[in-house]
């Protein structure tokens, strides 16, 4: 996200919902980003059925996400940016046993 002019404006935010895996703001666009890890190697866990790590993410789970936005949006404690766009990102990350990137696939407005 940093590569694409976006700051980082909180990580693992946490909702009386939920939490959320990153919000960034690049000056127009204020993103809330769904992050899916796949680890692969030895030390992995149990492995899934589908290599994919985008696959994993269901209908469900979208909308939990929309309800964290309007959770942390609604929240007049945050210092929330004016915006001219909000978008729902998910984002891949596909590592090896050593926590090295193998593989990155991010989905701009995922839903």
């Amino acid at each position: 996200m940093r590569g694409l002019g976006f700051v980082a404006l909180a990580r693992n935010q946490r909702t009386r919902h939920g939490e959320i895996d990153l919000i960034a703001f690049d000056g127009s666009t204020l993103a809330f980003v769904e992050v899916k890890t796949l680890r692969v190697g030895a030390a992995a866990r149990t492995p899934r059925p589908d290599p994919q790590p985008l696959l994993w993410l269901r209908p469900r789970q979208r909308a939990r996400l929309r309800r964290l936005a309007v959770a942390w949006l609604s929240d007049e404690a945050q210092d929330r940016p004016t915006a001219r766009t909000l978008r729902f990102d998910a984002i891949g990350v596909t590592v090896d046993r050593a926590d090295r990137l193998v593989h990155l696939e991010h989905v701009e407005g995922a839903w």
